[in-house]
């Protein structure tokens, strides 16, 4: 089974290159450009996992974390966060929204996908 993957960064760079990884790692991918690009794509994409960074315009990571476990449908759905940011402060704010995981950019592309299915397992 194919792996379903949101990813929301508004760096065009960043979703270039998670484009490019998590494709050629087998996940089937949809890209968003901010959080609110994001909710509004949860529900076509039916994502396995969601990846998100954290700061964004419009709508943060933060944001974007509480509310798809805002979402009944969502509640159990992995959310990682793929960030520059690494204080303790930030990632504890995270895991009380309610994310899964915390990855700090530049990602390894191995490292990102074995993330992947360890949430979805």
């Amino acid at each position: 089974m194919t792996l379903k993957v949101l990813a929301i960064d508004d760096s065009r760079t960043m979703r270039d290159l998670l484009q490019v990884s998590l494709t050629e790692s087998g996940f089937d991918i949809t890209l968003a450009e901010d959080g609110i690009d994001g909710l509004d794509k949860l529900e076509t994409a039916e994502p396995d996992v969601v990846i998100t960074d954290i700061n964004m315009p419009r709508l943060d990571g933060f944001g974007v974390i509480e509310a798809v476990r805002a979402r009944a449908d969502h509640r159990a759905t992995p959310i990682l966060v793929l960030t520059t940011e690494s204080s303790p402060e930030m990632k504890s704010r995270a895991r009380t929204a309610g994310a899964t995981g915390w990855i700090v950019k530049p990602f390894d592309d191995v490292a990102l996908a074995s993330a992947i299915h360890r949430v979805t397992a």
